[in-house]
């Protein structure tokens, strides 16, 4: 059993957010959730990832090296090269079998971008699966991305239809899961202490988001990338965020300036980015219906949160045009032009887009660095955001 009075252990990781997204590290993205626990708790502003999803799963779930767990490349495009196998080996426990074999109760909702492709279909074999790594329950979805509206789910080792003819947003679907998986926890092991690993898809493309929610941003970023990354930085010195004496970094020269775009372009990258912003606040909000059970089941004091505000920076992966269909653009070279662009402006965020905002926006999200995701060396993963917040202690 788990020594008495152990706490209960919350992992919180979101996909593809940049340093400076968030409203908690100076962003324009609103995310009172983060805001609260980083309130309660600790902020750090040196988190180092990988800036590929795969490898910085594999990292932090084996608290290794991700080359010395099988995991230098995406499980996609994994060889058979040492390192780079996709393949987490047996001696390499996870976090969640270390803590089920000391009495914690385990389960992962959301992704799991560590399984090899030729392991994935209904057939297994499964020991590479959340729950043959230590997860007693595993609810998510096991590739780089899914449909948040019609989302590949799995539920242990069963797969689950898609419901098409009736879209849930996924970030829902994880929440009422984790609350119901707590309240089967608190019914049938309340004396145990409780390891939760909560990784949503978004804002990893396709990025979706209720229309309500998009709604809420409209005409908040019609001032472009320039002036958006300016004010961030701004806010991150005076919150502290960042040193006093920090430089920010100029825009690179592949990337435009905002007043060198069309109006008509500049409307269409505007509504992409207020699609984005949606998808992180709705997470965010999604996640603290979360908080707000273990708060209703006297947990909370008892509960040690640790929030990574992304696993890589914001990601750079719709072209420096913007996209709502983001693999006709990036594998099939597919340039979606103004008109038609401009007759999409009401479907971006919902069940008929696969969206991906430009690199102009990721790069502003990802204030003060240069760079973004899949550059490790300049952001992709060399700060990301986190709190860490343990409210009783």
């Amino acid at each position: 059993p788990a020594p008495r009075g152990a706490p209960n252990i919350l992992l919180i990781m979101t996909d593809d957010v940049g340093f400076g997204a968030s409203s908690t590290f100076g962003g324009p993205i609103p995310t009172p959730t983060f805001d609260r626990l980083a309130g309660a708790g600790v902020r750090y502003n040196n988190f180092h990832t990988t800036a590929m999803c795969s490898p910085t799963r594999a990292a932090l779930l084996t608290g290794r090296n991700h080359h010395n767990v099988g995991f230098g490349i995406l499980s996609e495009m994994a060889s058979g090269f040492p390192g780079y196998n996709g393949r987490l080996p047996s001696n390499a426990a996870t976090v969640a079998k270390v803590l089920t074999e000391n009495g914690y109760s385990t389960a992962m909702l959301g992704k799991h971008h560590n399984v090899p492709p030729n392991e994935s279909s209904a057939a297994g074999p499964f020991d590479r699966w959340p729950t043959g790594l230590g997860f007693e329950y595993f609810f998510g979805f096991r590739d780089s991305e899914t449909n948040q509206w019609a989302p590949a789910l799995v539920e242990n080792t069963r797969l689950i239809e898609p419901d098409y003819r009736h879209p849930e947003h996924l970030d829902k679907l994880l929440a009422d899961r984790a609350i119901r998986w707590l309240r089967d926890h608190q019914a049938t092991a309340a004396t145990k202490p409780f390891f939760l690993y909560y990784a949503t898809g978004t804002p990893h493309a396709p990025q979706h988001a209720p229309r309500e929610w998009i709604e809420k941003f409209k005409g908040k970023f019609d001032r472009g990338w320039d002036v958006t990354r300016k004010e961030t930085y701004q806010r991150q010195k005076r919150m502290g965020i960042i040193p006093a004496n920090t430089d920010l970094t100029p825009r690179q020269t592949e990337i435009p300036s905002w007043d060198s775009i069309s109006p008509d372009r500049r409307r269409i990258y505007a509504r992409m980015m207020e699609v984005y912003a949606a998808t992180l606040a709705h997470a965010d909000h999604q996640i603290g219906r979360v908080i707000e059970e273990l708060r209703a089941e006297g947990k909370l004091d008892n509960t040690l949160i640790m929030f990574v505000q992304g696993d890589n920076g914001a990601s750079q992966e719709g072209s420096l045009r913007g996209t709502t269909s983001q693999w006709a653009t990036v594998a099939n070279g597919v340039d979606e032009d103004t008109p038609y662009l401009l007759s999409q402006l009401d479907e971006m965020g919902g069940p008929k887009s696969f969206q991906n905002y430009p690199v102009g926006w990721a790069w502003a999200m990802n204030t003060p660095f240069p760079w973004a995701k899949q550059v490790a060396s300049h952001l992709g993963g060399i700060r990301n955001a986190m709190v860490v917040s343990w409210p009783g202690h």
